[in-house]
């Protein structure tokens, strides 16, 4: 068995090369992204193994099935890369639907805290031996109303993290659960009552730019928005605009609109021609990690040995385990 696997990190292979070999499956790994111009390297493959950045749109999925790719396993949970109507029924996609959401909802709470209490101005000013606390003061979690979207996994372990500092917690999902000390309100409410937003819902047609200049009209002047989720949920111009014009107290973003064009790479030592995203992280009250959430070492393991779990059942068994539906 044979899988070509697309933009490799060196923090992926470690993981894959142990279960792969357990299970006799051989993965070759390509640093480039999968592309129309790249997916020729998947010849004499059984599938591919991708990420959230590479692209499966209809040319690259006929270019895939002429070098008799059987299947697309995704290492992650999101799937809105994948043109699925083009696709159809001629392979199946698998997903990693869970693997550690408690990687994931520490990171917002971290990259919260490091907000509001000013940590990484601290850790700078403090290196330079500058003591001084002007500029520093933060506020308290305990008692201020948390808005969480979507409330599965990823985001019912953020609901726990929120609990445990005292937090009043309101929560939108198009499913709503029984879940001790969450109140379910409609967006609209959650928008306009509470002082933190966290967004732990996938990209679909129906919550593409949900934050939006209509949504951050109704909020708080002092909000944060944090999303580690997917990028467009966010309208990353209206976002800007509404930090510029001080409309919300700030944002904590893990993913970005436009990413596939810089995250996972070095540009350190060139111009960004994304005028938004450069400005966006140039503001004193935005935090932006590289879609760094998911990076933990339990995470890793759980993504390579729940992703070769489904390439290995459906090349041997034909057991569908963790297939996208649509």
């Amino acid at each position: 068995m044979k899988i070509a696997f697309f933009d490799a990190k060196t923090y992926d292979v470690p993981s894959f090369k142990k279960y792969g070999e357990e299970k006799g499956i051989e993965f070759k790994f390509y640093e480039t992204k999968l592309t129309e111009d790249t997916a020729a390297l998947a010849r004499g493959c059984d599938g591919v193994c991708v990420f959230v950045n590479d692209e499966v749109s209809a040319p690259v999925i006929d270019r895939l099935r002429e070098e008799g790719c059987r299947l697309i396993a995704l290492r992650c949970a999101g799937y809105n890369n994948i043109d699925f109507k083009h696709l159809g029924d001629s392979m199946p996609v698998f997903h990693v639907p869970a693997y550690s959401p408690y990687s994931v909802a520490e990171h917002a709470m971290a990259m919260l805290l490091t907000s509001i209490r000013r940590i990484h101005k601290a850790y700078i000013r403090t290196r330079d031996f500058n003591f001084s606390l002007n500029g520093m003061t933060g506020f308290d979690l305990h008692s201020k109303t948390v808005g969480v979207v979507g409330t599965g996994k990823i985001g019912r372990c953020f609901i726990d993290i929120c609990r445990g500092f005292g937090m009043k917690i309101l929560a939108y999902d198009k499913y709503p659960q029984d879940i001790e000390g969450v109140t379910y309100v409609d967006t609209d409410t959650l928008f306009r009552e509470s002082d933190i937003i966290s967004l732990h819902c996938p990209l679909t047609p129906e919550t593409y730019h949900m934050i939006d200049d209509s949504a951050i009209e109704k909020m708080k002047q002092r909000a944060i928005i944090i999303n580690t989720s997917r990028g467009a949920l966010i309208d990353a111009a209206a976002l800007l605009s509404a930090i510029k014009e001080r409309r919300i107290g700030g944002a904590c973003l893990d993913v970005y609109e436009e990413e596939s064009d810089f995250f996972f790479e070095d540009y350190s030592n060139h111009i960004v021609s994304d005028d938004i995203l450069a400005r966006l992280i140039s503001m004193p009250n935005v935090i932006v990690t590289s879609h760094q959430a998911f990076l933990t070492e339990e995470a890793l393991d759980a993504i390579a040995e729940t992703t070769i779990s489904n390439i290995y059942g459906y090349l041997t068994e034909g057991t569908i385990q963790n297939k996208v539906k649509i």
